[in-house]
């Protein structure tokens, strides 16, 4: 990414600091809040990031833990990562963000509206999953709360190669995870605790059985060859239920904003354009 374009600040937790990149270009611009998946960091967003930063305000985040946001206790849940992107934005002085969220950042953004239904303008979900219990089994709570002990025993290099190639299709996109992978390379006890601990939040947010109905204009994205965990199987279940349009990125994997960033960037404007046109239409009417 051009470093230029994006200014690197800080965020004060108890648990650490959080480093995040952001652009203002003023504050009655919309604003674009990436949030990247589990054990990814602000890099997953670099081709959404260079073909919107010169029209909208971006903020983007390495999660608590991840990548330069850290040391970081791991004494956090997923409505901590959620109040403090909230502080973020209040020291930014955002009001009315659109959420853009790939992933556990798709889980984040849901915990984001159930805590503050007002404050969102609009939720893009890629390659995420609903928070709601009725979606998942019993056993695939059980499993996502057992999954440290695989990712600290399994060997680094097996797994250094099924995380990039199981997340993309593409050469960027497997590229750019390997890079973001090697942040932890000689340190696989932290990779572990962070996709540890990532699972397990996000199980305790699903037993908490809220309604996490998101109010706001809302999108759910899906590669047509993700294939983490059951992505495409929530992500249809999700739209019968919610009738949140779904939007299928053929030939994209689970980071599918890195398999097809132009595909991702032209739906994001389309998404931005109708909530546009539909806030003319109301102050209208």
């Amino acid at each position: 990414m051009e470093v230029n374009l994006l200014k690197e600040s800080t965020y004060q937790t108890p648990c650490g600091t959080i480093h995040y990149w952001s652009s203002i270009l003023r504050l009655d611009t919309t604003t674009l809040v990436f949030l990247p998946g589990l054990t990814a960091d602000h890099r997953l967003f670099d081709k959404q990031v260079e073909h919107f930063v010169k029209k909208y305000n971006i903020i983007v985040w390495d999660a608590p833990a991840h990548a330069s946001s850290w040391p970081f206790r791991f004494e956090f849940d997923l409505f901590d990562k959620a109040k403090w992107l909230n502080g973020i934005l209040e020291k930014e002085e955002i009001r009315k963000p659109i959420i853009i969220g790939q992933s556990m950042g798709g889980y984040v953004g849901q915990a984001y509206a159930q805590l503050y239904p007002d404050r969102l303008a609009g939720f893009i979900s890629i390659d995420s999953a609903p928070l709601q219990r009725n979606y998942v089994t019993s056993v695939e709570i059980w499993l996502l709360k057992r999954m440290e002990p695989i990712y600290t025993h399994y060997p680094w290099k097996l797994l250094l190669k099924s995380g990039t190639e199981g997340v993309a299709t593409s050469n960027y996109g497997r590229n750019l995870m390997k890079e973001m992978m090697l942040v932890y390379d000689g340190d696989q006890h932290r990779y572990a605790q962070i996709a540890g601990h990532g699972f397990r939040i996000l199980a305790e947010a699903m037993e908490k059985d809220l309604p996490y109905e998101i109010k706001c204009p809302s999108l759910l994205v899906c590669g047509t060859k993700d294939h983490a965990g059951s992505c495409i199987r929530y992500n249809r279940a999700w739209h019968r239920k919610t009738k949140i349009p779904l939007k299928w990125i053929e030939g994209a994997g689970h980071n599918s904003n890195t398999d097809k960033p132009e595909r991702i960037n032209s739906l994001i404007e389309e998404f931005l354009s109708n909530i546009s046109r539909q806030a003319m239409q109301s102050q209208l009417n």
